[in-house]
C-alpha cells in the first residue's frame, strides 16, 4: 500500500461518515416530497406493497450512491491541492499494461 493511501485511508472513512449522514437526510427529504411520508418503509413492513418497498429501496440506493461519489471525489480533491498528490497514486509502482 503506497504512502498516499496510508495517509488518505483514515480522511476516506471520515468521508465515508459524513457522506452516510448527508445521504440519509437527503433521501429523508426526497423520499417526503415524493410520498408525503416522514419515513421510508422498511422491507419487512407487511402493510406496504413490494412496489412501495422497491420504489425506496431504489432511491435510497442511488442517493446514497451518487452522494458517495461526490464525497468521496470532494475528498480526493481536496487532498491533492493540500498535499499536491491524488491519494491512490502509485506513480512509484511499476505499472503493467492491461490487455
Amino acid at each position: 500500500m503506497s504512502k498516499h493511501k496510508l495517509i488518505y485511508k483514515p480522511l476516506g472513512l471520515l468521508f465515508g461518515v459524513l457522506g452516510g449522514v448527508a445521504a440519509s437526510a437527503v433521501f429523508g427529504k426526497v423520499w417526503e416530497a415524493i410520498t408525503g411520508d416522514r419515513e421510508a418503509p422498511e422491507p419487512t413492513d407487511k402493510n406496504r406493497t413490494w412496489s412501495q418497498i422497491l420504489l425506496a429501496a431504489v432511491i435510497q440506493g442511488a442517493i446514497f450512491g451518487g452522494v458517495r461519489a461526490a464525497i468521496d471525489r470532494s475528498g480526493a480533491i481536496g487532498y491533492r491541492k493540500v498535499t499536491g498528490t491524488w491519494p491512490d497514486d502509485d506513480s512509484g509502482k511499476k505499472k503493467t499494461k492491461k490487455k
